[in-house]
């Protein structure tokens, strides 16, 4: 890695003068799971690294109404967490599902939302993509095995995040901080789409940080569930997954959200299903015409077509644990 300033910031006050007006020049670290790769692959060479780690008000899981998650608490404690796990079901099976015991101890929920894509191609010092202001993408005519079936081009990454599938079927909104104040921000709006950003993944400005993360309680008989295909069962980043939550009245679905990861550049909303289940019973039938619904979209590249029969199968597998839960 290039050398760098060090700062450690012990509170919110100050800290935007400290990362100014430029990405590139000056970044967070936060757990620092993703960064210090960044760091030591040299992909990024910033002029000053600000360890946030030290601001108290950026901890915590606070139950009242709803949740109120810092952005520096820990995978591990919120996958843990017996109210989460009982009420919220599919943030902790998704916070649960990263990677291993030692990365959830380090990383933090913010850190996960924000994260970097893991194409190759990008995470490749050799090719000079779009993503780093290059000419072309390299996954749309190369190996883009693990690519975008939905949401892609002119670049084809796909969100990492097992986290922010389930915070968006959940509804929840980013407290966000910088040189104007605190300001708040549905998470269905934090992540933006390659043909709007080509270099960033989401909508913090260079001297903003995620402060919180608020999820609303949820309504009577809601259900929901995380599911995750991966390679390596071990530790490894997400294929395709699913986050669902259902509100189910007596037999008949009054609310669906189906979030996708995996397969687009964003958490992507499967709004076809949640259309297929609305107002029905989750019969054999209802299930596989939602599933289906979840994909009619699909547009994969050469070497993902296996992927659309496999987040169809998550999609109809999700439903039908739900449906038994």
């Amino acid at each position: 890695m290039v050398n760098f300033e060090y700062f450690e910031a012990t509170s919110l006050e100050g800290l935007p003068q400290l990362l100014g007006a430029d990405r590139n020049e000056n970044v967070v670290m936060a757990g620092g799971t993703d960064l210090l790769d960044l760091l030591k692959e040299r992909l990024i060479r910033p002029r000053r690294v600000v360890n946030i780690k030290k601001i108290k008000e950026l901890h915590g899981i606070k139950n009242g109404r709803g949740l109120d998650i810092g952005a520096l608490t820990v995978l591990a404690d919120i996958a843990k967490n017996e109210k989460i796990r009982k009420t919220y079901t599919v943030l902790a099976q998704a916070t649960g599902a990263v990677a291993n015991a030692q990365l959830r101890n380090m990383g933090t929920l913010g850190g996960n939302l924000c994260q970097r894509p893991r194409c190759w191609y990008f995470r490749g010092k050799e090719y000079v993509c779009l993503k780093k202001d290059g000419s072309k993408c390299f996954a749309a005519e190369g190996i883009n095995k693990y690519h975008a079936i939905f949401g892609g081009g002119p670049c084809f990454i796909v969100h990492p995040s097992d986290s922010a599938p389930a915070l968006r079927a959940l509804g929840a909104s980013l407290e966000i901080y910088g040189p104007n104040g605190r300001r708040v921000m549905p998470i269905e709006e934090f992540f933006q789409l390659p043909e709007d950003n080509l270099l960033f993944e989401n909508r913090l400005a260079a001297n903003e940080i995620i402060t919180r993360i608020r999820v609303p309680e949820p309504a009577p008989g809601t259900r929901s569930i995380y599911l995750k295909f991966r390679e390596k069962q071990s530790m490894d980043f997400a294929i395709s997954s699913v986050a669902a939550v259902l509100q189910v009245q007596g037999d008949r679905v009054r609310k669906a959200d189906i979030v996708l990861g995996g397969v687009a550049p964003i958490p992507w909303r499967a709004r076809a299903a949640e259309a297929e289940l609305l107002g029905k019973a989750l019969t054999e039938a209802v299930i596989e015409k939602a599933a289906a619904a979840a994909v009619a979209d699909a547009d994969p590249l050469d070497h993902n077509k296996y992927k659309v029969l496999l987040t169809r199968n998550l999609v109809k597998d999700a439903l039908l644990r739900l449906r038994s839960a």
